[in-house]
């Protein structure tokens, strides 16, 4: 009996909630299919399995509420009978003269907009390996984690375990696209199994397992209200976001559907009234959690399907509605209703870039001519923001905003940087040795990067949130630096000149005004390390550790055109092409932004038209597999057009913004517009996504024979 009856820690509970967390394991009630309520342990994983047929587990079948709206309904199913209501939050806030823009509007546009459950589904799923070892009461774990540090803080509050004991492990994870930042019940039990047995215990999780107990992506509804001037120009909104909580408050749905979920409602646009309400709401499901685009899709894909419900109305071009609406480039830092403080911007540029790279007023006149021939052709277009790098701690309350890093020049002149930051595809090893090598002026070559060992590197706050670039590599920046200074220092010392008169250039340390002395790292390592102390009470090595906190967030762009054909007999959507300009800020790899666009792009296109999880009315998922969930592969999708705007930021010393999710929050409104305004002459005005080819099908059904 491995029982643990220690919740998981909740952060950023606000007194208007009312969070319920989990235990590793249910007791007497399951709240959701996936629940985990018994554990097996045994010599090998066939065993295992034998003996799972021997547990007999007799079930009480209780009604389950799975649609959100209907769990907020008298009488509903309770999935925590002592809080007496569904409801775990509901806030509503305002800014501007919201009545005034309504009663002075030309018109409103109502949408009622749903976005179904995701399953992350990396490749590689969940596993675990826990070691205690008795005699010197150290506990390791091999884990497939995001946040390292964050995992062993978490492990070590649950377990009642000495945080120093305990190492945590992280190598090669695979894809996490959010889901494996948090602990789950696995890694506990295998963690409590291993220290009550002094026996290694491994678990991997199943493609099954994955779809019913790991994390699921977002689970939105949202109402929305917008007035519009005659010319085109939103004048007010009232935006209503109803977030599927799931069974339990568990990797801070909590906190992102309180705050940051609402935060986006005025996208890129110049909105100054504006009403946001949020309700958040437990159902009998795994929780929701971080997904690629997490906190940002809703809104986004609200604020662009009204603008093209403005253009529709009206008549105009949906490009020109946006331009009608942007915050100007002159306007920044801009902030909005919400609170949110847009660090800099070129939205107009980066639209008009999208445009001609389209060929969109060629793509118009085709479009005209196609449906002369009854050939369904559409054209979407979205111009979001994504919220990235998230800091200074607080801003977000459910996690710290911090990075660190420490950067080691050895001996012989090497280069050791070691980083909080866990990468899991993003490419750290090859951009922070390059801001490494800026630096310092030394090769690539001869730069390590090391992560993913809480005994080895600092303390981090991990890889999530499109922030590891941001704030990750502004510490190696500031590291760098500090190096650099001391550094200068030794050299000085070596060239008998004054710290001020030393210039560092191409890793030579020289003066300008003395061009025949120069010294190089190795002789000021030497100097830093050698038989004799270093002059002038300058302290040995050369290293420097640093915890940086970004002073606010960065704020990316993204301008993207989708081009659809729809295949009238069938409903099937073709994916024709995609053109994807977007603005990271400073760019220090464009290889490595152009693959993290690419996956991008790939989630949210699989999100538009194919992805969602099923339950039926007892709570039952029937998207279990991939016999039944559709992912995206790479004969859905065309060759991406992908180009490159920079406005660096302010507020982190590389002017970067991240781009790991600004790519997935454009692509679904973009994709979505496009199937609409291939419609839209037949009478169709909204489907909700997924725009699988039946739902379309009855769409261009009810549409044509609404047409005559």
């Amino acid at each position: 009996n491995a029982k643990c009856r220690k919740e998981f820690p909740l952060s950023g509970v606000k007194p208007h909630m009312k969070a319920k967390g989990r235990l590793p394991m249910a007791e007497d009630l399951v709240r959701y299919e996936g629940e985990p309520v018994a554990v097996v342990l045994a010599d090998s994983p066939y065993t295992a399995k034998d003996a799972l047929e021997l547990i007999g587990v007799d079930y009480e079948m209780l009604p389950a509420v799975v649609n959100v709206e209907a769990a907020l309904e008298d009488g509903s199913p309770l999935v925590h009978e002592d809080l007496g209501t569904n409801q775990c939050l509901h806030s509503v806030r305002s800014a501007g003269d919201l009545e005034g823009a309504f009663r002075d509007a030309h018109g409103v546009v109502s949408l009622r907009l749903e976005e179904p459950r995701l399953v992350p589904n990396p490749i590689e799923p969940r596993a675990v390996v826990a070691n205690f070892e008795r005699d010197s009461g150290d506990l390791t774990l091999w884990l497939s984690t995001q946040a390292p540090h964050q995992e062993r803080s978490t492990l070590a509050e649950i377990l009642g375990f000495p945080e120093h004991k305990l190492r945590v492990l992280s190598e090669d994870v695979g894809g996490g696209f959010g889901c494996k930042i948090d602990v789950y019940p696995e890694t506990v039990m295998a963690a409590m199994l291993s220290i009550q047995t002094s026996r290694p215990v491994k678990w991997v999780e199943e493609r099954q397992e994955m779809f019913s107990s790991t994390i699921h992506g977002r689970g939105e509804i949202q109402y929305v209200d917008a007035a519009y001037s005659a010319d085109g120009v939103l004048l007010g909104m009232r935006i209503h976001f109803y977030t599927d909580l799931g069974a339990y408050c568990f990797g801070g749905n909590h906190g992102v559907a309180d705050l940051l979920t609402p935060s986006g409602a005025s996208g890129a646009y110049r909105v100054e009234n504006l009403e946001w309400t949020t309700t958040g709401v437990y159902t009998n499901k795994m929780s929701m959690g971080p997904y690629r685009g997490h906190g940002q899709h809703a809104s986004a894909y609200a604020i662009e399907r009204v603008m093209d419900g403005i253009a529709g109305a009206l008549g105009l071009d949906p490009a020109e509605v946006r331009r009608r609406n942007f915050i100007p480039d002159g306007a920044f830092p801009h902030r909005t209703p919400t609170g949110r403080e847009h660090d800099s911007g070129a939205y107009a540029e980066s639209l008009e870039k999208a445009l001609r790279l389209a060929g969109y007023e060629q793509l118009r006149q085709e479009q005209r001519e196609l449906r002369q021939h009854g050939v369904l052709m559409g054209i979407g277009l979205a111009t979001t923001v994504d919220a990235s790098g998230f800091g200074p701690s607080g801003a977000l309350s459910v996690r710290p905003g911090y990075e660190s890093a420490t950067v080691r020049i050895g001996p012989t002149g090497g280069v050791t940087v070691l980083t909080g930051s866990s990468p899991h595809g993003q490419g750290h090893e090859t951009t922070f040795a390059q801001i490494a090598a800026d630096e310092l002026g030394i090769p690539l070559d001869d730069i390590d990067v090391l992560y993913g060992d809480t005994h080895l590197v600092p303390y981090g706050v991990g890889t999530r949130a499109s922030r590891s670039l941001v704030v990750g590599g502004s510490a190696v920046v500031k590291a760098s630096r500090q190096v650099v200074e001391k550094a200068i220092g030794l050299a000085a010392a070596l060239l008998n000149i004054d710290a001020e008169q030393v210039k560092l250039q191409d890793g030579i340390f020289f003066c300008e005004d003395i061009p025949d002395r120069s010294a190089t790292w190795l002789e000021v390592a030497g100097l830093a390390y050698g038989s004799l102390p270093p002059p002038g009470g300058i302290e040995r090595g050369l290293e420097s550790s640093v915890y940086w906190e970004p002073s606010g967030y960065t704020y990316p762009f993204t301008a993207a055109v989708a081009v659809v054909r729809v295949n009238r007999d069938t409903g099937a959507v073709t994916l024709e092409r995609f053109v994807s300009v977007n603005d990271c800020g400073t760019v220090i790899n464009p290889m490595v932004v152009e693959g993290q666009i690419h996956g991008g792009l790939l989630q949210g296109i699989g999100a538009a038209l194919l992805e969602q999880a099923i339950w039926d009315e007892n709570g039952q998922l029937l998207t279990g597999s991939f016999m039944d969930y559709a992912m995206p592969l790479a004969i859905n999708l065309p060759n991406f057009t992908v180009e490159l705007v920079e406005t660096p930021s302010p507020h982190n010393p590389l002017g970067a913004k991240g781009i790991g999710e600004s790519p997935t929050v454009a692509a679904v409104p973009a994709v979505a517009n496009a199937v609409m305004d291939a419609l839209s002459h037949l009478g169709v005005s909204q489907l909700d996504i997924p725009l699988t080819p039946e739902k379309v099908w009855r769409a261009i059904q009810g549409g044509s024979e609404s047409q005559g």
